[in-house]
């Protein structure tokens, strides 16, 4: 959740000012920037304001993620969230990727150099003590190119917390706005709303998605946080949100198969979930991660495990909730040795990030873990694949003459409105079943040498397409 920043050390200078340059504005009716103020739109007058002036917005959405980048600079931003070292850290977080810390942003550089080719068109938005509400980046990117002003807008003197949050959501997420937040940053904004008795519908349409796709990414969230509690090694060093911020699509599709399992079989989309998330924190590409089907650790997986990763885990039994008076099964024997081998991948993988920030940690046991781990699991992918492979092929005929009969059905559909309106071209037709005659007459051919005890529908095809002899 945010945090109570409270007003920056020069909040009164900057009302000073501000007050007299607004005052001048409304004189000469100048510009102004609409937005969307407690449920109707308001009219805010535009001023120029010097970028070496403002503050950056502790609490912005765009780098909410990011802060954990480095705990002690983020606690320095916490303690004292305007002083320049707090200012400095938020200006780092604003320029960088956000799945790869430490490296600039292309699409901060290609905003950058957009004002630079073109100057600043939309304005930002601030508090009247100086704080950016909207155009925290932009006026990183105009100090960066030593640009001496910002146009902004300035809120109402009562804006409260939740006006500023409100309002940054409702400018951010226009689909004109030339960065878009990223998908970690987008999740917490959603869960703040959320907290603060939003319906979701609302939410929904506010960020134009689609309430499905909420429900999805809510999901994905509360994902990502039982992850990162379950890599901590009880000392609060463990995987961070930005860890996650790659795996957008990959969390997104295990969700679908998550949800499509569960409908018939809690153990087998538990046992899928285990396997996918190891996949995507070792690093798996998506096509790779859609091999991993229920069965994966134990049909697959599990016989590749190098013998000290391999647990014989506790027999499945019957769980009693407490004051309802009934048992519910417990997690599958296969599904505790998934959730096992996830656990040892996330702590290796925490343990691993925590040594790269820390000289002193020695890395290389959990990078010898996640080496021989994600070789086993390369090794399991081959039998995957090459099983879905000869799946495929089994069912790929069965699925084209599936294809196949929906279009004859439409073919149907279509005599009959031809029929009915007498503009069938019955040549084309006469033409089109002579081909589909050829077509039906090879088929039954290669099914008859093909299909060893032919059921009702191979006996039908080769009764009726009279085969000549090969």
């Amino acid at each position: 959740m945010a945090q109570q920043a409270g007003s920056p050390p020069e909040g009164e200078n900057i009302r000073s000012i501000v007050k007299e340059r607004l005052a001048q504005s409304e004189r000469e009716d100048g510009e102004k920037l609409t937005i969307e103020w407690r449920g109707s739109a308001t009219h805010l007058h535009v001023i120029a304001m010097p970028v070496e002036m403002l503050y950056y917005n502790p609490d912005t959405h765009r780098i909410r993620a990011q802060r954990g980048l480095d705990p002690k600079r983020d606690a320095v931003l916490s303690a004292d969230p305007w002083g320049p070292d707090g200012q400095d850290y938020l200006e780092y977080l604003l320029k960088t990727q956000p799945a790869t810390p430490g490296k600039t942003d292309p699409e901060f550089e290609a905003l950058r150099d957009s004002l630079e080719d073109f100057s600043q068109e939309q304005p930002g938005l601030i508090t009247p003590d100086g704080i950016l509400v909207n155009g925290n980046t932009r006026c990183a990117a105009l100090r960066e190119l030593g640009t001496r002003h910002i146009r902004v807008a300035v809120l109402p003197a009562d804006t409260t917390r939740d006006d500023i949050s409100a309002v940054e959501l409702s400018l951010q997420l226009r689909r004109e706005n030339k960065r878009d937040y990223s998908y970690i940053n987008q999740l917490i904004a959603i869960e703040e709303q959320l907290a603060r008795g939003r319906r979701p519908e609302e939410i929904a349409r506010e960020f134009h998605i689609r309430p499905k796709t909420l429900e999805q990414d809510r999901w994905v969230y509360g994902l990502i946080q039982e992850a990162i509690e379950r890599s901590s090694d009880g000392d609060g060093d463990g995987l961070r949100l930005v860890d996650f911020e790659d795996h957008q699509e990959k969390l997104r599709e295990l969700y679908r198969a998550y949800t499509k399992e569960i409908a018939t079989d809690r153990d087998a989309a538990e046992a899928l979930k285990e396997s996918r998330l190891a996949m995507i924190i070792l690093g798996f590409a998506k096509t790779d991660v859609r091999l991993a089907k229920p069965d994966f650790h134990e049909k697959y997986l599990a016989a590749k495990l190098p013998a000290n990763t391999v647990t014989v885990a506790a027999p499945s039994h019957s769980v009693l909730i407490p004051g309802l008076g009934m048992a519910v099964a417990d997690d599958s024997a296969t599904v505790k040795a998934a959730r096992e081998l996830t656990d040892g991948v996330l702590r290796a993988r925490a343990a691993l990030r925590v040594g790269s920030a820390v000289p002193s940690v020695d890395t290389a046991p959990s990078e010898k873990v996640l080496e021989n781990l994600r070789g086993s699991v390369e090794a399991a992918l081959k039998l995957a694949g090459r099983d879905e492979r000869l799946r495929q092929r089994k069912v790929a005929a069965a699925e084209r003459l599936s294809d196949a009969v929906d279009s004859i059905n439409l073919a149907s559909a279509d005599v009959a409105q031809s029929l009915a309106t007498k503009s069938l071209d019955e040549d084309a037709l006469d033409e089109s079943l002579t081909e589909l005659r050829s077509s039906l007459e090879k088929l039954a051919r290669q099914i008859k040498r093909a299909v060893s005890e032919p059921g009702a529908g191979v006996e039908w095809l080769v009764s009726s397409i009279q085969l000549e002899s090969p």
